[in-house]
């Protein structure tokens, strides 16, 4: 019998200072069981990072949402739709192999890839060159330090606030915060 997957609920406060978005999400995760609580709460952090499209990009009538990422790979692991169902932003995190990047630009607005852990740089190396034509495309590194320290926020049941100021991301519950200062690549 295969594993399933086990379900995480956020309640996110988010207060981007840098573009003027506060809200409040509930959102629901799904952890695949090949995924760690590390990536997971990489792609919590990028929503967060990312979750001011909404009000520029949709004016707040849009769904910002988890996509179904390491279970269907047409699909992101975060992504923003407007009303019309129309991809205004598709959100990877990790380090994927260049044609389902490439793909991924054909099928939405804008393409934006988070890379984390220690092997991030060696594979952007490889990669650079050929994800340098994708015109609708952004890659941040999120350092190692900070993305394992994320680990320590992950629970079943999540109270979350996420603070955005000067380009750093202040993601913390009632005992930890992390700060998280994407590099970006391209």
């Amino acid at each position: 019998m295969a594993a399933k997957s086990t379900i995480f609920k956020a309640q996110l406060q988010i207060a981007d200072i840098d573009h003027g978005y506060y809200a409040d999400h509930a959102l629901t995760l799904a952890r695949h069981p090949s995924e760690t609580d590390e990536r997971m709460m990489v792609r919590l952090a990028a929503l967060a990072l990312q979750a001011h499209q909404l009000a520029a990009l949709c004016q707040g009538d849009g769904t910002l949402a988890f996509g179904e990422g390491m279970s269907n790979p047409d699909e992101p692991d975060v992504w923003l739709r407007d009303f019309t169902g129309r991809t205004r932003v598709w959100i990877e995190v990790g380090q994927p192999e260049e044609k389902p990047v490439i793909k991924a630009c054909g099928k939405a607005d804008t393409v934006v890839l988070y890379c984390f852990h220690h092997a991030a740089e060696v594979w952007w190396r490889s990669m650079e060159n050929k994800l340098s034509r994708a015109q609708n495309l952004s890659v941040f590194r999120i350092p190692t330090a900070p993305s394992t320290a994320l680990v320590q926020l992950a629970q079943r049941s999540m109270q979350l606030q996420a603070t955005v100021q000067e380009g750093v991301l202040t993601l913390g519950n009632s005992a930890h915060t992390v700060d998280i200062e994407p590099l970006r690549w391209m």
